[in-house]
């Protein structure tokens, strides 16, 4: 958004121009408008006062929750009634959703009969199902209609249609036999039936399917709208691109986060109260820290060898964060691609073994490197003593166990959690560093008391 805009509405707001200040919003685009509640937040209600209802509209269904909730709180009664009533259906239920109780009650009155009772029913879906997203405004049409029925049809009902792009067809009893793009429709004979363009191949999500399938179901397909069915086939709504769009964004920024080892934000961060964000964090932070004092007693099972060979503690930080980083990167990569569902739970034992060979490859590298360091110390000081080079050994060969068992548990862990039903997010980088620090330094150790029992130890 250019400063020079900016400026300018706000001097015709200082001025009280409304009338200028219309003409002005209404001759820049919906994202310029969405982006001026932005950069002036405090005057969000007073430029979705001032627009057109339709525009108005368009604007509010693309704003931030926080900010639609700011907006509801102060915008005069009848303006909101308007906003509430033009919203889409399936904005209207994802904005019920985020408000509390008493706020959903006072909007849900101000809507007509019939969209009280549509939002009601679109609310009495599970919160991350795909019926919380459908829209019941599309066009449906019968077999045995004609092409030029069906077009008569679209004129007169298309206009309340969350998009016509894709027509959709159903027997008597409302069942979904097929979906027909409206290409097809347009360049058939207008006296053939629309059962004779069908073929029966059509692709529908179930009500009831979690959020996160229907974004793998769009990616999959290539499609702007699919059709939403109940546990008998029977059409209820269709859900459209933009809305998997503005999902899909918000289970990958929660993703992120979970990642980063904090629970999701539900607001932006700069709008976080500070106690806020110190709840979402201070709890995954308590569990890793009482899961890394279990390095402390990892350490204190080997105090003894420790004593024997101080050298060995040199190298404690280089054994743990090379398991962790490589555990870190499987994780993440594994999590991704679970996401875009190129790998399913049964694809176990190929990432198994995929991990085990990058892990061996990868270990031998960085054990290659690590003893290759203590020979080139050895060169210049007796740091290492005359056992250097099985110091080096030892190392090198706790790098190879400690890189593949980092491996492994980074890329097993997201499948294990998928196959409980839980997150694989969750088993975040930092999740995965601490469980291989604690396992890390028992093959470390394990590995130098096998090499160095009765040389050092």
């Amino acid at each position: 958004m250019e400063e020079k805009v900016v400026e300018e509405v706000v001097e015709l707001i200082e001025r009280d121009e409304d009338g200028q200040l219309k003409e002005y919003l209404d001759a820049l685009n919906i994202s310029d408008v969405e982006h001026l509640i932005d950069e002036l937040p405090q005057y969000a209600v007073k430029f979705i006062d001032t627009l057109s209802v339709k525009r108005a509209v368009n604007v509010f269904r693309i704003l931030d929750f926080p900010t639609q909730e700011k907006i509801i709180k102060k915008l005069p009664g009848e303006k909101l009634a308007q906003l509430i009533n033009l919203l889409p259906p399936d904005d209207r239920t994802s904005l019920f959703s985020e408000l509390k109780g008493d706020a959903v009650k006072k909007l849900i009155i101000l809507l007509p009969a019939k969209d009280r009772v549509e939002a009601l029913s679109l609310l009495g879906y599970k919160e991350d199902s795909v019926g919380r997203l459908m829209t019941p405004d599309y066009i449906a049409v019968k077999t045995d209609w004609t092409v030029k029925r069906v077009l008569e049809h679209i004129r007169k009902y298309g206009k309340d249609s969350e998009t016509i792009d894709v027509v959709y067809v159903i027997d008597e009893n409302g069942i979904l036999l097929d979906d027909i793009r409206i290409r097809e429709i347009l360049l058939a004979n207008p006296e053939v039936p629309v059962g004779e363009l069908t073929d029966n191949r059509s692709i529908a999500l179930n009500a009831n399917d979690p959020q996160e399938e229907a974004i793998n179901v769009f990616r999959m397909n290539n499609r702007v709208a699919l059709p939403v069915t109940d546990d008998n086939h029977v059409l209820l709504g269709i859900v459209t691109v933009d809305d998997i769009l503005w999902i899909a964004n918000e289970e990958y920024t929660e993703d992120m986060h979970k990642i980063g080892g904090t629970q999701a934000l539900d607001e932006p961060y700069l709008d976080m109260p500070i106690f806020g964000l110190f709840k979402r964090r201070i709890g995954w932070l308590v569990v890793l820290f009482l899961g890394e004092m279990l390095t402390a007693t990892a350490m204190a099972h080997f105090e003894a060898d420790i004593a024997k060979a101080v050298v060995l503690a040199m190298f404690v930080p280089l054994i743990i964060s090379s398991g962790g980083n490589s555990g870190s990167q499987a994780s993440t990569l594994i999590i991704q691609a679970m996401a875009l569902g190129e790998i399913t739970i049964g694809d176990w034992w190929r990432v198994m073994r995929r991990e085990i060979i990058s892990g061996l490859m990868l270990g031998l590298v960085l054990g290659s490197i690590g003893f290759l360091r203590i020979f080139v110390w050895t060169l210049f000081s007796n740091l290492y003593g005359p056992h250097w080079a099985l110091i080096g050994v030892t190392v090198g060969v706790a790098l190879v166990g400690v890189v593949l068992w980092g491996s492994l548990a980074g890329s097993m862990l997201p499948l294990l959690l998928k196959k409980l039903g839980a997150d694989p997010a969750t088993s975040s980088a930092p999740f995965v560093a601490t469980l291989v620090d604690v396992t890390g330094l028992i093959i470390y150790f394990s590995v130098a008391v096998m090499f160095l029992t009765g040389v050092l130890l």
